[in-house]
């Protein structure tokens, strides 16, 4: 109850200071109810969503377009904020330095007030509009990203071998089947020789993959689709009546992803042959810090797989690779990640800017990184979570093409 009070006295404040900017550019009466309007039905909405009790904890779509609306909302008027403030701080210390030294103080224009107020609208209509966008087509702009990364002990018989990497389809999240089946056919159209899938399938629930088994199960490819689990497959982050019950669901995720022809590692690992040569596919549960669960088992996992071994690991949170992969004894060539989803929110300008509040809490959070010799591709996500939509940071399908390289080639 204390955080819906907070919440309530936090929005509260932030919307008085853009009804100020709205009544002070416009004398529109209807314009002024109409901003309130908006602010109580947004409000009222993500209340009654989250207090209805309907479907308990599960983030439903419902509940994450009451979620992104009201966030897009408060952006917008915490843009507003930064000038709106700024200028009364202004006016205040204007105000104090007339008082003492007696100074003709030109700031109360009405003029300037009004200008501030203009320019601020101007600017936080941008990230307000980006956040629709977001919302209406961000989250199925889908972009296939291509890497070329050559090894100089990758075996002859796999120079050339391509890998599509797909991470979070969150599938309790879809709500425009068209575009999820143009997605998918995006993933088919690579013709890659494997797929590989690094977790999160569904948000908490078994069940929400259901409408989407028969088109997931659409992608194949001549050396297997290969999968993981990430954190939201276990059933963690919601209530259930028994233990029993969590557990039933995760087995049905597994017997789920057998039926969809998807080789979920469980801790294990297969080896890909070609011409008498091979590479060793490694897959971890879920290993991630800072609370998230532990399952993962790399030694578990690499069992049977000798040093000398080409090896691709697949698991989901990226923290796994700092904290544990990258200092192992063994040597694994390439890393296949997601989980960050890249906050589905941040800026990338190809060679000029790559950035989202994510890479605070994660050291890598999108794309291809190196280090030790070792490579990790951070898939920004297929589906969504939470907001419901993406700025910026766009649903992805990664291509890795393996080459082989001399020994002093390295890219």
């Amino acid at each position: 109850m204390l955080r819906w009070v907070l919440f309530t006295i936090f929005y509260i404040l932030i919307s008085l200071y853009g009804f100020q900017a709205i009544r002070t550019l416009t004398k529109g009466i209807w314009v002024h109810y109409m901003f309130i309007g908006i602010a109580v039905i947004i409000a009222g909405n993500l209340i009654l969503q989250f207090s209805t009790g309907v479907g308990g904890r599960v983030l439903s779509p419902s509940k994450s377009y009451a979620f992104g609306f009201i966030l897009a909302f408060m952006l917008f008027n915490l843009v507003l904020i930064v000038f709106l403030l700024g200028e009364d701080i202004v006016r205040l210390f204007s105000g104090v330095y007339s008082k003492l030294f007696g100074a003709n103080n030109s700031f109360h224009m009405p003029s300037r007030r009004k200008f501030v107020s203009g320019i601020a609208l101007g600017v936080a209509a941008v990230p307000f509009a980006s956040m629709l966008y977001g919302m209406y087509k961000g989250k199925y702009n889908y972009k296939v990203i291509k890497h070329t990364l050559h090894f100089a002990d990758l075996p002859d018989a796999f120079d050339g071998y391509r890998i599509t990497h797909i991470s979070d389809i969150h599938s309790g999240s879809f709500d425009n089947r068209s575009e999820i089946e143009h997605a998918v056919h995006m993933v088919q159209e690579q013709k890659s020789d494997a797929i590989m899938f690094t977790g999160d399938l569904v948000n908490n629930k078994s069940s929400e993959m259901l409408p989407w088994k028969e088109l997931f199960a659409e992608l194949k490819a001549d050396d297997g689709v290969y999968s993981v689990l990430g954190n939201h497959d276990y059933g963690d982050y919601i209530d259930w009546d028994s233990t029993a019950e969590k557990k039933q669901n995760l087995e049905e995720l597994i017997q789920l992803q057998k039926e969809m022809g998807y080789d979920l590692l469980l801790n294990e690992n297969r080896f890909i042959e070609r011409n008498g040569q091979r590479i060793a596919l490694v897959g971890c549960e879920n290993w991630g810090k800072g609370g998230f669960k532990k399952s993962g088992d790399l030694k578990k996992a690499s069992e049977g797989v000798k040093p000398d071994d080409f090896k691709i690991l697949m698991t989901h949170d990226p923290s796994h690779w700092d904290e544990v992969v990258i200092s192992d004894a063994y040597h694994y060539h390439l890393t296949l990640s997601g989980h960050t989803h890249g906050m589905q929110f941040g800026i990338e300008i190809p060679g000029w800017i790559k950035w989202s509040p994510i890479k605070y809490r994660y050291k890598h959070w999108a794309g291809i990184y190196k280090e030790m010799g070792q490579y990790i591709n951070v898939n920004r996500g297929f589906g969504y979570l939470g907001f419901p939509g993406r700025v910026g940071i766009w649903p992805e399908i990664t291509v890795i093409e393996l080459k082989k390289a001399s020994k002093n080639l390295s890219t």
